[in-house]
């Protein structure tokens, strides 16, 4: 029997050290962000104040992690009001149903 070579075209890519260093600086924020959020929902009295800070903080690390992992930091400006646009629209609509049926369930049932 013959001795085959080796014959691999593998390339070992090197180390990218700024990249490592993305990485663990956006894990670093969205830790450092849950854990404001955790936080604050165990020491502050429950209140529109208290919700009001959670909901900025969970679209604050929305916002982080669409333009980190989504890779749109980079993007033209076009592009990430096409997504965020619609979301943002989505946000209003889900806000108006919940004030029409709570009205509609007040004038019904209180009258």
């Amino acid at each position: 029997m013959e001795i085959q070579e080796n014959k691999s075209t593998l390339k070992v890519i090197q180390r990218d050290s700024l990249k490592i260093r993305k990485i663990w600086k956006t894990a670093l924020v969205l830790l450092l962000i849950t854990l404001g959020e955790f936080i604050l929902a165990f020491t502050m009295e429950r209140g529109i104040l208290l919700y009001t800070i959670y909901m900025l903080l969970t679209f604050w690390k929305g916002r982080y992690i669409i333009m980190e992992f989504m890779h749109l930091k980079d993007e033209v400006k076009v592009l990430i009001f096409s997504i965020i646009g619609p979301l943002i629209f989505l946000i209003w609509l889900a806000a108006v149903l919940i004030l029409e049926g709570r009205d509609m369930f007040l004038d019904r049932w209180m009258y």
